[in-house]
């Protein structure tokens, strides 16, 4: 006899899911995973552990090799995403799947366009998100382009966009990874709004106290399988960190005083404007010195990527100058500026850290296999790269099935691995590192700061871009604040710094004066 499931309780239950990817690799084994209706439930676990492939499952995008699936206690067959939808389940991603040139109706009507006489009716797709936008109690201006909200309100967008196609479960996919402290809050508010109205929401976070302050209940997933659930009140984070990578982690960076010495980078007056003329970097000058991190601070979109971008030679200068000890390396070629010593961690690992069919090995080898050092009679010394391969895997603890492995087969923080493998060993002067932890567990964030720490007192000098205003704050030694392309505030010692007061700076409640901004620029 089966036992009776209460379905006011679970919602949705997904029963022994076991995903195999075609390369052998196990995603997930026999996981189980249980919802009850009307809680905010956090999936966590470290990179590789299972759980994008288990929401990919059960929104439709991956079909499992065995398990069952039940919503509302009936079994239900995901087949595709609109399936999902179908049922009431929706996904927000980590990356907005938004267009920017359209209004905010009209992304919130991509693929349910109301029509009037065979053509797109504007007017229905402006009352419709106005009157969504009031149920929910999330104003957005319609008639908005994306491209020009702030990143907080492309969000709520995302939300929306879902809300409107009738889900009662929504999965959000890392929601926090690109707002300030305040925006975090505010959408924290709207979350637990939603949970009053009968809402089940699934969150995926590696941010330890968003999970302390949001949710209910959690699963923890390792390796591919369910470690444990329990109610998020009975933990502390350390045991929360402890159950995701099976053993203590340093929450916080012990780290000396810097001891800068000589300048490295120096930039001056650097301006870039976009296709529309618009300044996305506005006269922005500062400098850093051996041994020393300085971190970058903003909500993001407001030139940070494009000073990252301006230093690496991945977009043309187009005003200003930027030196390298005093050596004008503006607008020279990107290998050029590589071998004067300047590592780069791109924010986009697949689009700029790695080649996604090549191997492991293949990219860790990408910035040097020319050098003499890996060839022998004129052909690439295998042997002495596959070496260094291993060493390196094993050094940075990167899972994979093996140095050959397509790198598009690990998961995301598996690959940041490699990008910071290949970089850290560059024998760096520079090291120019934009979101180096976005999206990776506290295992992998703590060993990837650690290093930053240890390259600076080895006598780096790095530039630490981040949307996460603990690790700015707490691995840089100096910081800035940017807003609207400007440095609006510049903090020389970070140790007494508050992600409220930096967050204040980001959405331009406070402001310092030039006088104050000026003590970043060492000749």
């Amino acid at each position: 006899m089966n036992k009776v499931i209460d379905n006011t309780e679970y919602i949705l239950r997904m029963e022994n899911i076991t995903k195999i990817y075609g390369n052998g690799f196990m995603a997930n084994k026999n996981v189980n995973l249980r919802v009850k209706k009307g809680e905010i439930h956090a999936l966590i676990g470290e990179n590789g552990a299972g759980k994008s492939t288990l929401m990919k499952v059960l929104f439709g995008q991956e079909q499992p090799e065995e398990g069952k699936i039940f919503y509302k206690g009936e079994e239900i067959k995901i087949t595709n995403p609109l399936v999902a939808l179908a049922h009431g389940i929706g996904m927000v991603h980590q990356h907005f799947m938004l267009v920017p040139s359209l209004t905010v109706a009209e992304n919130m009507v991509l693929g349910i366009e109301p029509k009037n006489k065979g053509f797109f009716n504007y007017q229905e797709a402006v009352r419709l998100t106005e009157e969504v936008s009031k149920k929910y109690n999330l104003p957005i201006d319609p008639r908005a382009k994306v491209k020009d909200l702030p990143v907080g309100y492309k969000q709520r967008v995302e939300i929306l966009k879902i809300l409107l196609r009738g889900v009662e479960v929504l999965i959000l996919d890392e929601p926090t990874a690109v707002l300030t402290p305040q925006e975090t809050e505010e959408l924290f508010v709207q979350l637990r709004e939603l949970k009053k109205q009968g809402y089940t929401i699934i969150f995926i976070s590696h941010k330890l106290n968003e999970i302390k302050a949001l949710c209910d209940n959690l699963t923890v997933l390792r390796n591919g399988r369910v470690t444990g659930t329990a109610k998020v009140a009975d933990l502390t984070e350390q045991d929360i960190s402890r159950l995701m990578v099976g053993r203590d982690v340093m929450l916080t960076i012990d780290k000396e005083e810097a001891k800068p010495k000589k300048t490295v980078l120096k930039v001056r007056n650097l301006t870039y404007k976009n296709s529309d003329n618009k300044a996305i970097v506005n006269n922005v000058s500062f400098s850093i010195r051996e041994g020393e991190i300085l971190g970058i601070a903003g909500v993001e979109g407001n030139g940070q990527r494009e000073i990252s971008s301006l230093i690496t030679g991945l977009i043309e200068n187009q005003s200003g100058e930027i030196k390298l000890f005093d050596e004008d390396i503006t607008n020279i070629s990107i290998r050029k500026i590589r071998e004067k010593g300047v590592a780069h961690i791109s924010e986009d690992r697949m689009t700029y850290g790695t080649v996604a069919d090549a191997s492991v090995e293949e990219n860790i080898i990408s910035d040097r296999y020319y050098k003499d050092d890996y060839n022998k009679y004129g052909l690439l010394d295998k042997k002495k790269i596959a070496e260094l391969s291993n060493e390196l895997i094993k050094e940075y603890r990167v899972k994979c099935d093996s140095k050959d492995a397509e790198i598009r087969t690990l998961s995301g923080g598996n690959i940041q691995k490699v990008v910071a493998a290949r970089e850290f060993t560059s024998n760096p002067k520079l090291i120019i590192a934009n979101q180096p932890t976005r999206g990776i567990d506290v295992g992998a964030s703590e060993f990837i700061r650690k290093k930053l720490v240890s390259l600076r007192d080895e006598g780096a000098a790095i530039l630490l871009i981040s949307a996460d205003l603990t690790e700015v704050i707490t691995v840089s030694d100096s910081l800035l604040v940017m807003s609207e392309g400007k440095i609006v505030a510049y903090f020389e010692d970070t140790k007494n710094l508050t992600e409220e007061t930096v967050g204040e700076y980001m959405l331009g409640i406070k402001k310092q004066t030039a006088e104050e901004i000026g003590g970043v620029c060492y000749e």
